[in-house]
C-alpha cells in the first residue's frame, strides 16, 4: 500500500512540474509577445521607421497599404496623417547626442532652408499636447521663422523669452519635437534607407540646463 502511494505522489509531482513548466513558458511568451508588440506600436523598428539625426517618422503614415503596427501607433495617438508621399512628419524627444528633451533646458534647432514647399516646426510636452503660454507661441513655419542672410534659421526651445525665433517650453517637463514637411522634394517610399539619409534635418542642440 505503501509503495503504492508512494508511486502515485511521485506521479503527481511529475505532472506538477511538467504543468508548471508549461506555465512559464506560456507565460514568458505572451509576455514576450504583448512586451514586442507594444515596443513596435510605440516606438516602431528599422521595418516601420526612419531615422534622421534625432529625428524619426514612420515611413508608411497615411498610406493605404500601411503596415498593422503604423495603423495601432497612429490609431492609439488618434492622429490623422497624410500620407508620406504628400507630407512628411518627423518627431524627436531627443536632442542629437540622445539626451531626452527637457523644458529645465535650452535647445537650439537650427538647420537650413528645408527641400519641401511648406514645413513647420513645433514643441509639444510628452503627451503630444501643446504648451500653453502667456505669448501663445507654439510653432514656426517656413513663412513665420525669421531666416539669416545665408539662408539658415535658428529655433530657440525655452522658458523665458529669447530672442528671435523663440518657442516657450513653460514647466513642461519633457518635450517632444515636431516637424511636418509639406510635399517634400525627398519622398521615402518602402524601405529606401538612401533617400531617408539624404534628406537634410536640422540639429537640435543643448544649449545649457538648470
Amino acid at each position: 500500500m505503501y509503495f503504492v502511494l508512494h508511486k502515485a505522489k511521485k506521479r503527481l509531482q511529475t505532472v506538477i512540474m511538467k504543468v508548471s513548466d508549461w506555465a512559464i513558458f506560456i507565460g514568458l511568451v505572451l509576455i514576450g509577445g504583448i512586451g514586442t508588440s507594444y515596443y513596435m506600436v510605440s516606438v516602431g523598428s528599422a521595418l516601420t521607421t526612419r531615422s534622421v539625426g534625432p529625428w524619426q517618422t514612420w515611413t508608411h503614415a497615411g498610406r493605404s497599404d500601411a503596415d498593422p503596427y503604423t495603423r495601432a501607433h497612429f490609431s492609439r495617438s488618434g492622429t490623422l496623417n497624410l500620407t508620406s508621399e504628400v507630407a512628411q512628419t518627423y518627431r524627436a524627444s531627443r536632442d542629437s547626442k540622445g539626451m531626452r528633451l527637457h523644458s529645465s533646458c535650452v535647445y537650439e534647432i537650427k538647420g537650413e532652408q528645408l527641400d519641401a514647399r511648406w514645413w513647420s516646426i513645433t514643441v509639444l510636452d510628452d503627451r503630444g499636447e501643446l504648451i500653453t503660454n502667456p505669448a501663445n507661441r507654439y510653432s514656426f513655419t517656413s513663412d513665420t521663422v525669421a531666416v539669416s542672410q545665408d539662408g539658415s534659421f535658428k529655433v530657440t526651445l525655452a522658458r523665458d523669452a529669447r530672442p528671435g525665433n523663440w518657442l516657450p517650453t513653460a514647466g513642461a517637463g519633457g518635450l517632444r519635437v515636431s516637424m511636418t514637411l509639406l510635399e517634400p522634394d525627398a519622398v521615402i517610399e518602402g524601405d529606401s534607407v538612401a533617400e531617408a539619409e539624404e534628406i537634410a534635418l536640422p540639429s537640435i542642440d543643448q544649449v545649457t540646463c538648470r
